[in-house]
């Protein structure tokens, strides 16, 4: 009788350069703690940035700034501070992934591009928004926040096909017309020295914007879950850099053909504020708003564009509970009540998301029990049959 040769055992071995997708039947428990602190990290950082960000915008154009695009490109400038984050972790990294010291990059190439892609949008919608904020007063610009939750959860609806509960819809419906009490009590409606064209004008640019900040934010999810990769300290800290990047590259065209970064010292020399203070406001907001970007994208990544929508609208009341602080606005019963409707709406999502793991839990671990009956069973049966 011939003997057969033996077959040679063949290994797999990964590509080092692309990242492997994720198994999500198998989740560390580990993994749920590291997430749930960068989920609480990006919230905290978004609410620094978008709490102190619009404040200094809104004091650059109260005081005599007249760039729009310089405002637009303050928002996602500030995004070489993420080389660092980057670099460290890329180097301490390297004694676990000697593979990969050569590639500093870890995003895919549909990754890469989508990000670019976002990125563009998010240097459009910062056109929109300081365009808006410039015409606009405060109270106006909450409707900003009010639309672009209506419009992220629509997109999360119909691009990623987000689920919703009884629980979520109370929450974007509570949140939305807590934003909307705060736009439509309009103190003093057309500001000083400005045309009703020019504040329509503002009020559509801001509405323009909202729609535009919803599809990017959903557009960037659609990305990341279509790339099947795991989300990383790295992989957020790359797309990032990339979104903010290419953001700024869109905003910095126009400000070169406008001569915009000359006319900066004649700018700052008119402030109202003075010189030496304009400069601070200007690099504040820069900085302000780069933290709002890198807490809001790590927050989406991390989470899902509806939650960070909702996150966002929460802080809007925080927002003018800070302006009456700082720019001395009133505060009155309607921001009272905005305030306190948009605290109910997100406790009515967060307790969503509660009964939702519970029952989670409970089936994972009806489905624990069943698994451990069949063995019972095929164990007594192997028992039988052997008897």
């Amino acid at each position: 009788m011939d003997q057969m040769e033996p077959t040679r055992a063949t290994t797999h071995k990964p590509n080092p350069l692309q990242l492997q997708p994720t198994n999500n039947n198998k989740i560390p428990h580990n993994h749920n703690h590291n997430k749930t602190f960068l989920i609480l990290l990006n919230c905290l950082l978004l609410a620094v940035g978008q709490v102190g960000g619009p404040i200094l915008s809104r004091m650059y154009f109260l005081h005599g700034g007249t760039r729009k695009w310089l405002a637009a490109w303050s928002v996602n400038s500030g995004f070489p501070i993420l080389l660092l984050p980057i670099a460290i972790s890329h180097y301490s990294n390297n004694n676990t992934r000697r593979h990969n010291r050569n590639n500093p990059f870890v995003l895919t190439t549909w990754l890469f591009c989508s990000s670019a892609v976002v990125g563009i949008l998010f240097g459009a919608t910062n056109y929109f928004y300081s365009f808006g904020a410039s015409y606009l007063p405060v109270s106006v610009n909450s409707l900003v926040s009010s639309s672009q939750l209506a419009f992220t959860a629509l997109f999360a609806y119909l691009i990623v096909k987000q689920n919703f509960t009884h629980y979520s819809i109370n929450a974007v419906v509570l949140m939305t017309f807590g934003s909307v009490i705060l736009g439509a009590h309009m103190d003093g409606d057309i500001p000083k020295g400005e045309t009703k064209a020019k504040y329509i004008l503002g009020f559509v640019m801001t509405i323009a914007a909202a729609a535009f900040h919803g599809f990017s934010i959903t557009a960037l999810e659609f990305a990341q879950r279509k790339s099947g990769v795991a989300v990383t300290f790295d992989v957020a800290m790359h797309v990032q850099f990339v979104v903010s990047l290419f953001a700024t590259i869109f905003c910095t065209v126009p400000m070169v053909v406008n001569r915009d970064f000359e006319a900066l010292s004649e700018e700052a020399a008119e402030f109202g504020l003075g010189e030496t203070k304009y400069y601070v406001v200007v690099f504040g907001a820069v900085m302000a708003l780069q933290v709002m970007v890198i807490g809001g994208l790590g927050l989406l990544l991390c989470s899902s564009s509806l939650f960070t929508g909702l996150v966002t609208s929460l802080l809007v009341p925080v927002q003018q509970v800070f302006a009456v602080i700082f720019l001395r606005e009133g505060f009155n019963a309607e921001k009272a009540l905005a305030l306190a409707l948009c605290l109910w709406g997100f406790a009515s999502h967060l307790y969503g998301g509660y009964k939702a793991s519970l029952k989670k839990k409970k089936k994972n671990h009806d489905y624990d029990v069943e698994d451990h009956g069949d063995g019972d069973e095929q164990g007594a049966k192997s028992s039988g049959d052997h008897a």
